[in-house]
């Protein structure tokens, strides 16, 4: 197996909007995160993934550019992120960044030029298609709702947005805009960045004639994901990116992709087909949805997510790499979601970094998430501000949902769960901001903040911390391959690692009850050291170990 810096590495995800505000406008900016930069070398991360600072009218939380090559006001200045950039590399760390050119804004200057005639020399930068029937050119529906077509009056055709109407496709069928994206992305790369996060990007090829998507339930519109997700052009469009630009770079890329397989994954991300290295999958992320949807909500049934991680542990061992993950911008916190954010959250934030950080991958840490902060829940619709979350509640209100129904559910999934401020003290508003957050501070702030964390030898952060070091001084956590024990055990998730002669056995009770792990016949293993643990265990006897509730322990042996 090819061994690379990017493999070896841990990367930290700053959602910029939130993490920390230097000039008391209540929202987070580039010189909040050059102020907290030793904080996160305290941590001992590689990587920096800055979701998106560019010009933005800000539909989408800035996942709506206007300009790619400019940085949000509300963020600072081209100078300051030079700065960032600067003092990360000073600080041996690396920065990649968001790229999100499935879409752009509908405020871009080439969708300005696009929509102004049918035979501007920018429309055919974006999807445009005349009515049908006098409706929408086909029946699928947005991300964020309604239908994925708007009309432009002016001239008088509809164009395709599978996100908000406020994001408009790039039309990736013409080579003059890939090649715009491709000379945007050399001058980040010749600025010094060191990779890229891609955006939904198994998206950016459409299934010829747009047709339309199945509505077995007979909706007001179909689902067209099987004609936009990893489309026909996919692999042709990544590779040429990957030629004219990645090759030419020693970068980190992981493409975003919803409904991506493990066959695909390995598609994308076999080092021989020069197309990407990682991608984020979200297989294990739907484990807790209905056949509704995100917002259907449905227990977590382990044995799901043994089968889910394992497939894809087992899958790309060898050849593709993959990215770990249970938390990030789009997610609800993971100690609230899979762990017990009350009477064990920090045991069972310490669980669930242990069962994560132990898997062979690249992990992601988002931010807080070292820290254990929680899902929110605000009293009233009125003050939540992801626009996913508004117009579901929205939706669901027309579709004659209670309110209160509609409540737990975006209390247990909404967006905002992870874009409430990070949480750096006891003092006011978390110490984010001394002026007014753009969304509310979670009130739990003075029990969960980063100082009291750094301050505490027994934190979840000094505890990531030391999971972080032990990733860097073994090998076998980085490049070992992967066994699942005890498959149908319902509280228990136990796996083996092994790599030239060593082994590895990982031990997590994801339950609030005792569990007795009885070691497999078929798995040969003898205990040396723990290498690290959340509970009181010190014995090197594997032949039965009892776990506390939320407990975890690794033991290194051969």
């Amino acid at each position: 197996m090819k061994k690379t810096w990017w493999k070896e590495s841990v990367v930290y995800q700053i959602y910029p909007r939130s993490f920390n505000d230097s000039n008391g406008d209540g929202i987070g900016d580039i010189p909040g995160v050059i102020e907290k930069l030793d904080y996160l070398k305290e941590l001992g991360v590689d990587v920096i993934w800055l979701s998106p600072v560019y010009q933005s009218p800000n539909d989408d939380n800035g996942y709506d550019i206007s300009d790619y090559q400019a940085i949000m006001d509300d963020f600072g200045t081209m100078n300051d992120w030079e700065q960032l950039l600067d003092e990360i590399h000073q600080r041996e760390m690396k920065l990649i960044m968001d790229l999100v050119v499935n879409h752009s804004s509908d405020e871009h200057a080439w969708f300005t030029e696009s929509r102004k005639s049918k035979d501007n020399p920018f429309r055919d930068y974006y999807i445009w298609r005349p009515d049908k029937e006098g409706k929408e050119p086909n029946n699928w529906a947005a991300t964020f709702g309604g239908s994925a077509w708007d009309y432009d009056e002016a001239s008088g055709e509809y164009y395709l947005h599978l996100f908000s109407k406020k994001q408009p496709d790039l039309n990736w069928e013409n080579s003059e805009l890939r090649h715009e994206v491709y000379d945007m992305m050399k001058w980040w790369l010749d600025k010094g960045i060191d990779g890229f996060r891609m955006d939904v990007i198994n998206f950016i090829s459409k299934a010829d004639g747009l047709p339309d998507g199945p509505n077995p339930h007979n909706k007001k519109y179909g689902d067209g994901s099987q004609y936009f997700m990893n489309g026909p052009r996919i692999h042709e469009f990544l590779h040429e990116m990957n030629q004219e630009v990645i090759s030419k770079y020693d970068v980190m890329t992981v493409g975003e992709m919803p409904g991506v397989s493990v066959e695909q994954a390995i598609e994308y991300t076999d080092d021989s087909r020069e197309e990407l290295q990682m991608v984020f999958q979200f297989e294990h992320m739907d484990l807790d949805s209905g056949p509704e949807g995100k917002w259907d909500l449905k227990p977590l049934d382990l044995r799901d997510l043994k089968k889910s991680i394992s497939r894809w542990q087992t899958g790309l061992h060898g050849t593709g790499w993959n990215s770990l993950y249970m938390n990030n911008h789009d997610q609800p916190r993971v100690v609230s979601r899979f762990g017990n954010d009350k009477e064990y959250r920090v045991t069972s934030a310490k669980m669930l970094g242990t069962f994560l950080h132990m898997l062979q991958g690249t992990p992601y840490i988002y931010q807080g998430e070292e820290l254990g902060m929680t899902n929110i829940k605000f009293d009233s619709i009125q003050d939540y501000k992801d626009i996913e979350t508004l117009n579901y509640y929205r939706d669901a209100l027309n579709d004659g949902k209670s309110e209160h129904e509609i409540m737990q559910s975006i209390y247990t999934k909404g967006r905002d769960n992870a874009r409430t401020p990070m949480q750096w003290n006891s003092e006011k508003n978390a110490g984010f901001t001394t002026g007014s957050p753009w969304i509310a501070v979670n009130e739990n702030y003075k029990e969960i903040n980063a100082s009291q964390a750094v301050h505490d030898p027994e934190s979840i952060f000094h505890y990531y911390k030391k999971l972080i070091s032990l990733r860097k001084d073994h090998k076998i956590i980085q490049y070992g391959d992967y066994q699942l024990l005890l498959p149908d055990h319902q509280e228990i998730y136990a796996y083996a690692r092994s790599y030239e002669g060593q082994k590895l056995l990982v031990l997590t009770n994801f339950s609030n009850q005792e569990q007795t792990f009885t070691k497999p016949e078929n798995l040969s293993f003898y205990a040396k050291d723990i290498l690290i643990g959340n509970g009181q265990i010190n014995s090197l006897h594997v032949e039965k170990v009892v776990l506390k509730p939320y407990e975890a322990v690794v033991y290194l042996g051969e």
